[in-house]
C-alpha cells in the first residue's frame, strides 16, 4: 500500500479487549497514548506539564531512574507508568527499590531495548514493553521478532517512510502484542495522527511528548476531529423507587450548552449508569440552566470516554467530561463547577434486557429528570415501577475508574 497523503489519511481505531483480542471499531476508541517524561521541563513548569496529560488523552508516563523518584508522585493516578531501564544494573536497582514495593505489578510496565532485561523483569511479574529503533531491514526484522514477545512493542523509525510501520503493522496484527510507533519531533501533530491510520488499522497507540501546551492542545483537537466515539444506549425498566433520606448530591455545570436529546451517564456501581437530563426542559418556578445537570450523590460513577468513569467528588473546574445523546453519539465539554448540597435522596433501580441491575441515587425533587425510552424528560418522583428509561449497561469492575479483570460484587 501506498503512504497516504497526510491530509488525507484518517486514523483508524482498535478495542483491546479483557482477552487479549483485537477488534477495529468505529464507534469507540481505546487509544494508547505514551508522554516520554524526558521531554518534561524541568522545575514547576513540567510538574504543570504532566498534571495535563490526564485531562487530555494521555493514558501513559514513560518513566525514567533518575526521574521516577520525582514524577511518580506526581502522576495522576489514571496515568500508566511505564519504567524504562536501560540495563541490568537498572533493573535490579528497582526491583530493590521502595517504589517496587509500593508499585503493583499490575500498574507499571518494564521497558528496556535489552530482551534479557525484559525476560527478568517478565519473571517479577511486570508487564513487558520492547523499546528499540529502526534504521535497517535487520534492525526491522530483530524488532518485530522479539517484539511479538512482549505485551508492547515500541519501536522509533529513522527515516519519514511509513513503509516499515506497515511492515511491523501486518506483522503483529494477529499477535496480542501492542504497537506503539514513538514520534521523535514534539512538534509533529501530523506524524502522531497519522501513524494510527496506516493502512487503515494504524499502531494501536503512539508515544508523543509535545514541550508546549499548544501542541497538546492541538494534538487534542486533531485526534477529537476525526474520531466520533460512541457509546451503547439501552432502554431499561424500573424496578423501584423510594426515598432514602439525607445526603449530598452534585450538580455538574459544564462550559457548553447541552441539546434536549443530551444528558450524562451516571451510576452507583460499575454495572451500569442512567442517561440524566441537563436543564434545558421548562419548569414552572426557576429558570433553565442548560449548562447544567443534577447528576447523583457524590459516591456515583460518571462515565467518561475510552470506557473509563470517575467518582463524581473527582469532578472539578476543568476536567473532562463525556456528554452523550438518546442515540450513544458523544463529545467532550469540560467542566466548569460541580457545586455539591445537602438534599433529600432517592434511590432508583433499573433492570436491562440481559437481567443487569443498575441502581442511582439522585436529589428527591420533581424538578430532577431522567431520559424515557422514548427521549422524554420524566420527573424522577413521578417513576413508578414498569416505565422505561434510557441508560448504558457496562462490565462491572474499576480500579481508579479504569476497568479491571477482577470479579467485583457491587450491590
Amino acid at each position: 500500500m501506498a503512504v497516504a497523503d497526510k491530509q488525507e489519511k484518517q486514523p483508524g481505531i482498535k478495542i483491546h479487549r479483557a482477552d487479549g483480542s483485537r477488534n477495529r471499531m468505529t464507534e469507540a476508541t481505546s487509544l494508547v497514548l505514551w508522554f516520554d517524561s524526558r521531554a518534561l521541563p524541568s522545575g514547576s513548569d513540567g510538574d504543570a506539564l504532566l498534571q495535563r496529560l490526564a485531562a487530555l488523552r494521555y493514558t501513559g508516563i514513560v518513566l525514567y531512574w533518575n526521574n521516577v523518584a520525582h514524577y511518580s508522585k506526581l502522576a495522576p493516578a489514571r496515568l500508566q507508568k511505564i519504567l524504562h531501564v536501560a540495563s541490568q544494573d537498572e533493573l535490579t536497582a528497582f526491583l530493590g527499590s521502595e517504589h517496587a514495593k509500593l508499585e503493583s505489578a499490575s500498574r507499571v510496565i518494564i521497558s528496556c531495548p535489552d530482551p534479557g532485561v525484559l525476560d527478568r523483569a517478565h519473571a517479577a511479574g511486570f508487564t513487558t514493553c520492547l523499546r528499540c529503533y529502526v534504521d535497517d531491514a535487520a534492525s526491522l526484522h530483530s524488532g518485530i521478532a522479539q517484539g511479538e514477545r512482549h505485551q508492547y512493542v515500541m519501536i522509533s523509525f529513522r527515516d519519514p517512510t511509513n513503509i516499515p510501520l506497515e511492515l511491523v503493522i501486518a506483522t503483529l496484527q494477529p499477535t496480542q502484542t501492542i504497537l506503539i510507533k514513538e514520534i521523535t519531533d514534539p512538534q509533529d501533530v501530523d506524524d502522531a495522527i497519522v501513524s494510527l491510520g496506516v493502512m487503515e488499522v494504524g499502531s494501536e497507540g503512539v508515544m508523543f511528548s509535545p514541550r508546549s501546551p499548544h501542541t497538546l492542545e492541538l494534538l487534542q483537537s486533531r485526534l477529537d476531529a476525526v474520531e466520533s466515539p460512541s457509546v451503547a444506549i439501552q432502554v431499561g425498566v424500573v424496578r423501584a423507587t423510594r426515598p432514602v433520606g439525607m445526603g449530598y448530591r452534585s450538580c455538574v455545570d459544564v462550559a457548553t450548552l447541552f441539546s434536549s436529546t443530551e444528558g450524562i451517564l451516571v451510576g452507583s456501581t460499575s454495572q451500569g449508569g442512567i442517561l440524566c437530563c441537563p436543564e434545558v426542559f421548562f419548569l414552572p418556578y426557576m429558570e433553565l440552566r442548560p449548562f447544567r445537570v443534577n447528576a447523583g450523590a457524590v459516591h456515583s460513577y460518571v462515565y467518561s470516554f475510552d470506557d473509563r468513569t470517575d467518582y463524581m467528588t473527582e469532578l472539578r473546574a476543568g476536567s473532562p467530561v463525556m456528554i452523550v445523546d438518546q442515540t450513544g453519539k458523544t463529545r467532550r465539554a469540560s467542566v466548569g463547577r460541580v457545586k455539591t448540597e445537602l438534599r433529600p435522596l432517592r434511590l432508583i433501580e433499573v433492570e436491562f434486557a440481559g437481567g443487569e441491575p443498575v441502581n442511582i441515587l439522585m436529589q428527591d425533587d420533581w424538578h430532577v429528570r431522567i431520559f424515557s425510552h422514548e427521549g422524554l424528560p420524566l420527573n424522577i418522583t413521578t417513576l413508578k415501577p414498569g416505565d422505561q428509561i434510557l441508560g448504558h449497561v457496562s462490565q462491572p469492575g474499576r480500579h481508579v475508574g479504569i476497568k479491571v479483570d477482577e470479579h467485583i460484587i457491587e450491590r
